[in-house]
């Protein structure tokens, strides 16, 4: 865990918002974060990942990544990271490369 990461909010809860495409971070009342998605059958698309910007540079990106992609592995389904942010932070966390559909599920 880097130390953003470590900084993060404490009361950040993520949700998957399916009637948006979405995850969504939250903090309190207000939206502090989103990943849109795309499914086909067992893979998701990570499309885009935007932190609103007040909120930036307090780890809610990374936190928001990581529990979007604890949940897609605890639905047992896979992700292909289309968004930049998301590839690089998987790359910089190697222990969901699992998570990360092999090129023939794609």
């Amino acid at each position: 865990m880097n130390s953003q990461e470590n900084a993060a909010e404490p009361d950040l809860v993520v949700r998957d918002a399916p009637e948006h495409g979405r995850y969504e971070a939250w903090l309190g009342a207000d939206l502090a974060g989103f990943v849109d998605y795309a499914v086909d059958g067992t893979v998701v698309s990570l499309l885009h990942a935007e932190v609103v910007e007040r909120f930036g540079g307090r780890g809610v990106g990374g936190r928001m990544v990581r529990q979007t992609l604890d949940d897609v592995r605890g639905r047992g389904l896979r992700v292909r990271p289309v968004c930049g942010f998301v590839a690089s932070w998987i790359a910089r966390h190697p222990d969901y490369a699992g998570v990360v559909a092999a090129p023939e599920q794609e």
